[in-house]
C-alpha cells in the first residue's frame, strides 16, 4: 500500500537535511546538488528532544530523548535530487514512478517509494505501551503539552500538539510550493511545454501547474493500484466515493505477486520514461527547487 501515515511522513521529513538549492545551469545540464546540511539543524532536533524529555520528567513520565538517525545519501541520490537526467532515467527505468515496483522490488534501496529505515525507531514505544489505559491518556496529554513547550523554546512556534506541529509544517510547505514552484515563471513555461509533449504522446494531462504536473504520472498509477485493490476486496466500493471537504481520500493497496505486478510495472516504466523525456528541462529546474524547499521547511520545523 502506498499511502503513508503522518508518523511515517514525519520520520521521512526527519531524514531530510537542511540546505539550499543552487541556481539551475543551462538547458540540459543538471543544477548543482543542494548544499550539505548546517550543523544547527541537527542540533535543533536534539535540543527539541531534550526540552521535551525534561518537560515529561517534570510531569512524572519517563521519556527518552530520541532523534532518528540520519540516512546516508548516496552520490546517485544526490544527482537525482539535483535533477540530473541520467540519474533520474536510471531510477525510472527500473522502478517507474515507484508504485507497482514495490511488488516486484520490495526492498529496492533506490526506489522512489522506499521508506526510511525504522530499525532505530523511537524507543518510547516500550514506555507508553506498558501503561494502563488511564495512564496512557495522561501520558499523551503530557506529550502534547511538552511538544508545545519544546516548539516554543526551540523553534519559536506556537503549537498545540505533535500533530499540530506536523500540520503547520505541511501547510508551510504547501505555501512555499505555491509561491516558489507554481509561481515561478520559468517553471510554468517549462510545464506547459512538458504537458504539450505528453498530450502528443497520448497521455491525459488535466493540470499544468508545475507541482501538479510533477505528480501526474505517479497519481495515475496509484489510481490504477487503488482500482485493483478495490476489486479484490468485498468490503469497499469498486469506485471511490467523492471526498468531502476536510476528509482525506482513502485508497487501497493491491495484493499482487511479483509475476502479477510485472506487466503493470512495465507499463508504468514506459510512462515514467516518457514523462521524464517530455520533462527533461522541467525536472532539471523543478527537482532541485523542490528539494531545497523540503530541506528548508524541515530545518525550520526541526524535523
Amino acid at each position: 500500500m502506498n499511502t503513508i501515515s503522518k508518523t511515517a511522513l514525519a520520520l521521512a521529513a526527519a531524514a531530510v537535511l537542511s540546505g539550499c538549492g543552487s541556481d539551475p545551469g543551462p538547458a540540459g545540464k543538471a543544477a548543482s546538488p543542494p548544499t550539505e546540511p548546517a550543523a544547527t539543524a541537527q542540533e535543533k532536533r536534539h535540543r527539541f528532544e531534550s526540552v521535551k524529555a525534561d518537560c515529561m520528567k517534570q510531569k512524572g513520565f519517563r521519556y527518552i530523548a530520541h532523534v532518528p538517525r540520519e540516512e546516508l545519501v548516496t552520490d546517485e541520490e544526490r544527482r537525482r535530487r539535483a535533477g540530473d537526467y541520467e540519474a533520474l532515467k536510471a531510477q525510472r527505468a527500473k522502478y517507474g514512478f515507484g508504485v507497482f515496483a514495490v511488488y516486484v522490488h520490495p526492498k529496492g534501496p533506490d526506489s522512489p517509494d522506499s521508506m526510511p529505515d525504522l530499525s532505530g525507531a523511537d524507543p518510547n514505544g516500550d514506555v507508553w505501551t506498558k501503561l494502563s489505559p488511564a495512564q496512557r491518556k495522561s501520558y499523551w496529554k503530557a506529550v502534547n503539552a511538552c511538544v508545545a513547550v519544546a516548539a516554543k523554546q526551540v523553534l519559536g512556534k506556537d503549537v498545540k500538539s505533535d500533530t499540530d506541529l506536523f500540520d503547520q509544517l505541511a501547510a508551510a510547505s504547501d505555501r512555499a510550493v505555491r509561491r516558489e514552484i507554481d509561481g515561478d515563471a520559468e517553471l510554468v513555461e517549462l510545464a506547459s511545454s512538458m504537458a504539450t509533449c505528453l498530450t502528443g504522446k497520448g497521455y491525459e494531462v488535466s493540470a499544468t501547474m508545475p507541482s501538479e504536473l510533477s505528480q501526474r504520472g505517479r497519481i495515475a498509477f496509484l489510481d490504477q493500484e487503488d482500482e485493483i485493490g478495490r476489486r479484490q476486496r468485498e468490503d469497499v466500493a469498486d469506485v471511490p466515493p467523492p471526498v468531502k471537504k476536510g476528509e482525506v481520500e482513502r485508497t487501497f493497496g493491491a495484493t499482487l505477486t511479483p509475476a502479477e505486478a510485472r506487466p503493470h510495472l512495465a507499463r508504468e516504466i514506459q510512462a515514467a520514461l516518457d514523462d521524464l523525456e517530455c520533462g527533461r528541462d522541467f525536472y532539471r529546474v523543478y527537482t532541485p527547487k523542490s528539494e531545497a524547499i523540503a530541506q528548508r521547511i524541515a530545518a525550520e520545523y526541526g524535523s
